[in-house]
């Protein structure tokens, strides 16, 4: 099996900083791409940050210059650091990662969530 645990979501106000951070874990050949979505109350999940296995990175324009995806590929984590947060930042942050199995075809995994709240 393949686990995608997630740290680091808080309650903090306007202006302040977080990191989160996702593990993978299991029975792991390699991973491609490596994400994170947000939901807020009432929206649909959308991308916030994506980084493929070569380090390239993609980001949503809302969150462009305030947030930097990274990835450590010897401990198949991911990590987000955000700065400068904003109320419309709250929401549960997902982690996603494509990741082969080994014996196993590549397949999307998400992690859990954690919430992330911004207060003005």
């Amino acid at each position: 099996q393949v686990q995608l645990v997630e740290s680091g979501g808080d309650s903090v106000q306007a202006g302040g900083s977080l990191r989160l951070s996702c593990a993978a874990s299991g029975s792991i050949f390699s991973i491609n791409a490596m994400g994170w979505y947000r939901q807020a109350p009432g929206k649909q999940r959308e991308l916030v940050a994506i980084i493929s296995s070569g380090g390239s990175t993609n980001y949503a324009d809302s969150v462009k210059g305030r947030f930097t995806i990274s990835r450590d590929n010897a401990k198949n984590t991911v990590y987000l650091q955000m700065n400068n947060l904003k109320p419309e930042d709250t929401a549960v942050y997902y982690c996603n990662a494509q990741i082969k199995r080994v014996l196993g075809p590549l397949h999307d995994y998400w992690g859990q969530g954690t919430q992330v709240t911004v207060s003005s």
